[in-house]
Order: structure tokens, then C-alpha cells, then sequence
């Protein structure tokens, strides 16, 4: 469904993805695990259109993306749920949560029908209840983090991207959004998710890419991954030092 081929981006001096190269399969949750630095975010950013590679290509069913922005990688189908929540404090949960369907000026969806849209969207996965009226900035992070959850599903995206978006999340809910991505990925949708939580990992994924400095060191299904193997793969050095401790 989504191919990523040779991709590269470098900050300066810095090479943050190198060559990387993933398939990823409609109706999976694909993990992207990898420490801090090994190109996850810069991976996000690229599939976001927040950044622009420098080598390399996407193609999404069968065809290479052009879009060279967010509003252009939106509209062809991706979505993207940061870690850092990105609201707008002052305005309603509603507005929020349909900020990205609402053009500057026009609201695309009638009044009438926009605080129902905005309730259907998080009754997939909210269990906390959440005032839709309220400012989003009055909200706790927990809550936060699920309008800015519901903000990239109203958008009905074929390709869903999840930044560590479990952090904040109380365990009730936590569970629903897992359910929520199960059912996802079983109705054909492809969601990438990004997580350092091994017990995520395990309980998710269909595939893994494990990244390492920007290279992706492997992809391969669950059923073959354990949390040692993938350690070993992502973090060579620690695991040994775990191994030798434990021994």
C-alpha cells in the first residue's frame, strides 16, 4: 500500500534517515521502533510532509507522492497524530477536532452538524468524557491528546500515523485507542505507529521496522520478533550490558 524507497534527509552534518526503505501493508499496524535519534521522528515528518527529502521516493498504492506540504499529504490520504499535543488553546474541543476540515475563513461543515461530527469521532475511542464546548486548553494532557487524536481520524485518512500518542493516556483509554487501531487496520486502513514501549509492540503490531542512526536495520512480522531480539536490534550496546548484568 505505502512503499518508501532510498529515503534519505540530512540536518547539515547530521544524517538523521539514510537510504531507509520499508514496505508497508494495508490492513497492518506497522511499528517503527528505534532509540531516540534513530530517524523515527524524521521518518514522521517525511510521511507528514513537514519536511522534504533529499533522496528517494514515496509511493502510495502503486503511484509516487508529490505532495510536497501537509495540506497536500492530507489530502492525499495520510494523517498524522503528533506526540507533542498541537492545540488551539482558546477555541472549543469541536473547533479543534475539525480544525483541519474547516478551510481559514469557511466552515465546510454546517453549524448544526459540527458538534455531532466532533462526538462521533472521539466515541470511537475517547472513554474519558470530554465537554466539546469546553476550550481545549482548560482539558487535562490526557485529554488533549485525545482531541488531537480525533482531529487526524475526522480527516477519514487511508494512512494513519501515530507518534507515541499512548504516553498520556489513563489505562481505559489507552485500551480503546488500541482496540480503536485494531479494528482500523481489520477494515483495510494502514496505521504506522510509534512507540518505545515493548509491551505495545508486542500486543500490536503486525510488522516491525526496527531504525538504527537512521537506517533501518530490519522489518519483519511480530510472530518471529521478541522483545530481547528486537533490543538487541535497535540498542546492540545496551542489551549486551543488560545480558552481562543478568548473567
Amino acid at each position: 500500500m505505502l512503499t518508501i524507497s532510498g529515503l534519505s534527509k540530512r540536518y547539515g552534518e547530521t544524517v538523521a534517515l539514510d537510504r531507509a526503505t520499508i514496505s508497508f501493508r494495508a490492513g497492518t499496524v506497522h511499528t517503527i521502533l528505534g532509540e531516540n535519534g534513530s530517524g523515527k521522528s524524521t521518518l514522521v515528518k517525511l510521511l507528514s510532509g513537514i519536511v522534504l527529502p533529499d533522496a528517494g521516493e514515496i509511493t502510495f498504492e502503486g503511484r509516487p507522492v508529490t505532495a510536497r506540504n501537509p495540506a497536500a499529504f492530507q489530502a492525499a490520504g495520510f494523517a498524522t497524530a503528533f506526540q507533542e499535543v498541537l492545540i488551539a488553546p482558546d477555541r472549543s474541543v469541536t473547533d479543534n477536532i475539525l480544525l483541519g476540515l474547516d478551510g481559514l475563513f469557511t466552515r465546510r461543515i454546517p453549524r448544526g452538524q459540527r458538534r455531532d461530527r466532533a462526538a462521533a469521532v472521539l466515541a470511537q475511542f475517547a472513554r474519558t468524557p470530554i465537554d466539546l464546548d469546553a476550550p481545549a486548553g482548560s482539558l487535562p494532557l490526557a485529554a488533549q491528546q485525545l482531541v488531537v487524536l480525533a482531529r487526524a481520524v475526522a480527516r477519514g485518512p487511508r494512512v494513519l500515523i501515530l507518534d507515541e500518542i499512548t504516553a498520556a493516556l489513563d489505562f481505559a483509554d489507552r485500551e480503546s485507542v488500541f482496540a480503536f487501531m485494531r479494528q482500523r487496520a481489520g477494515a483495510g486502513g494502514l496505521i504506522l505507529f510509534i512507540t518505545h514501549r515493548m509491551d505495545e509492540v508486542m500486543a500490536l503490531s503486525d510488522d516491525i521496522s526496527v531504525l538504527r542512526s537512521g537506517r533501518v536495520v530490519v522489518t519483519q512480522t511480530r510472530e518471529v520478533s521478541t522483545p530481547a531480539g528486537l533490543l538487541r536490534l535497535m540498542a546492540p550496546q545496551t542489551a549486551q550490558e543488560m545480558e552481562a548484568h543478568h548473567a
